[in-house]
């Protein structure tokens, strides 16, 4: 018999501008299918996590690493009754981004690794540990090169990207996320057309404009949920068009109701 959902618990710890972490001892099928606009690098503690990612299951085993690529869909769930404990971060492409000097973000396409090294030295797991300047720009070019070595095939020539045009682009929108930009407003604060917009933003942030706008509509949601507000009203004040739009997104998002992620944390 599957646990009830309130069995799960969720703990957010403490992390740095463009870091989230949190550690989770979940039961049964934890998350429907989703996606999120960061790097989720996660290590099991006890249990077994499984997932379907890219169309293949994959199973998370205790000190196994797992690396998510930004905007791609997956699930999450106890692969035993006993469910699993772990921890995540989720690093904001941005930071990376600034450690890559330009490059295409690296896509590790097993996400099941072995990164003892940034287990180890970075940091990444150390929740007792508060994330200064120094902490946040070691743990991130550790983490670069780490994905950079596990990608699977060697890296092809690129073409720097406008990096300062979609970066102003990314400011602009995280700014004001609950105005609604046509593209046409968009072209104009990068100075690109709309098709090398869309390219050259995916390929800096692993994410669309669109859902880099709706994702920080959601971190305001989530704050406001967390502090107690009714979710009509945090939808409103997110700038969603009602509740329903809300709450569908954030599944889409977080693969939970905002109901189950509020009753879930501790």
């Amino acid at each position: 018999m599957r646990p009830r959902q309130r069995d799960n618990r969720i703990k957010l710890a403490a992390g740095s501008d463009g870091i989230e972490r949190l550690e989770a001892h979940l039961y049964g099928q934890a998350f429907s299918p989703h996606r999120h606009d960061t790097y989720a690098i996660g290590i099991t503690l006890s249990g077994v996590q499984s997932f379907r990612f890219r169309g293949a299951q994959w199973h998370c085993l205790p000190g196994q690493v797992h690396i998510l690529h930004p905007d791609e869909l997956h699930d999450g769930g106890a692969g035993t009754e006993a469910g699993f404990r772990y921890r995540i971060a989720y690093i904001d492409p941005a930071l990376v981004q600034k450690a890559l000097g330009g490059q295409p973000l690296p896509f590790v396409a097993n996400p099941v690794i072995d990164l003892a090294q940034l287990a180890d030295s970075s940091g990444l797991w150390d929740f007792d540990a508060a994330l200064d300047d120094l902490a946040q720009t070691e743990l991130v070019a550790t983490l670069a090169d780490a994905l950079t070595a596990a990608t699977s095939s060697r890296p092809t020539p690129f073409r720097p990207l406008a990096l300062e045009a979609v970066k102003h682009v990314r400011d602009v929108i995280a700014a004001r996320p609950t105005v609604s930009y046509t593209m046409a407003e968009l072209e104009r604060v990068a100075g690109l057309d709309r098709w090398t917009l869309a390219r050259q933003f995916r390929a800096a942030f692993g994410t669309s404009p669109s859902r880099f706008r709706i994702q920080r509509q959601l971190d305001i949601a989530r704050r406001l949920l967390k502090a107690g507000k009714p979710a009509a009203a945090a939808a409103h004040e997110a700038g969603f068009a009602d509740q329903s739009h809300m709450s569908r997104q954030f599944r889409r998002a977080y693969g939970l109701t905002p109901a189950q992620w509020a009753s879930a944390l501790v």
